[in-house]
């Protein structure tokens, strides 16, 4: 029997969708990057690393007889969304993007919305001496020029060298609270906070409390993603996937 559904992505959305479709007997395989060394592992078959490109994607897909994609990377894995969109395209194999609505600022949020880290870096001496930096390990560069800030960089594994000369390293991994993200910024003196809007509610407790407390947040905007059909739960998708991946003769119950 060959995978019915290959999910990307190492998401918590990706994670549960697996869950979901393991459940109802559907094959799954779940490709991972192999960012990280310890990922959480999601039910069914899993992948780790590339596939060689668009093209080996897509010989995969035909190798493997997958019955649908779904793009469940994060949100910002712009590489890995478009080449999900052309080897599917070029395989005639059904793409789903699951992507996580992205935040939205309510009042009371004093929000720098910048199309990009190095945008973000240009703000911050304006911003203040002590910054909170939760936009992943990598690409870490674009703020190692920065000499006078001090920055908290908070990531699941040891960020990736170049880095600021003035940084202490937080190894977390949400769901975050309010509440401790408040003693955070207080313990750490924090003046701004710069992160990515990945959307969904792990790490939103973060610009709660910056809220509270006034501070100013650098918000990454979001790249652009290939138009795709596209939904933004993990409910939707078991929904849209279901008729696909459980008809007659394709292994479903």
């Amino acid at each position: 029997m060959t995978p019915q559904v290959l999910i990307l992505g190492g998401t918590g959305e990706a994670r549960q969708l697996a869950a979901h479709l393991v459940g109802r007997g559907v094959r799954v395989t779940s490709s991972l990057a192999g960012r990280v060394s310890r990922p959480q592992l999601p039910e069914g078959e899993v992948r780790v690393g590339g596939f060689g490109g668009i093209d080996g994607l897509a010989d995969w897909l035909r190798r493997e007889e997958v019955r649908a994609v779904v793009d469940a990377t994060h949100p910002f894995a712009r590489t890995m969304s478009e080449h999900a969109a052309r080897a599917t395209a070029a395989t005639g194999t059904p793409v789903l993007a699951l992507r996580r609505r992205p935040w939205q600022p309510v009042p009371g949020d004093d929000w720098r919305p910048v199309s990009s880290l190095e945008d973000a870096a240009a703000l911050l001496p304006d911003l203040g001496d002590r910054i909170l930096l939760t936009t992943g390990r990598q690409e870490l560069a674009h703020f190692a020029a920065l000499r006078d800030q001090h920055f908290v960089i908070r990531t699941v594994e040891p960020p990736e060298p170049p880095l600021p000369p003035h940084v202490t390293t937080l190894l977390s991994r949400g769901p975050f609270t309010t509440d401790g993200e408040l003693e955070l910024l207080r313990e750490h003196r924090i003046d701004a906070v710069v992160t990515k809007n990945s959307g969904g509610t792990m790490t939103t407790a973060k610009l709660t409390a910056a809220r509270e407390l006034g501070l100013p947040v650098v918000m990454v905007q979001r790249p652009p993603v290939p138009e795709v059909p596209e939904v933004g739960t993990v409910e939707e998708a078991v929904e849209r996937l279901g008729v696909t991946v459980t008809s007659p003769g394709t292994g479903g119950e």
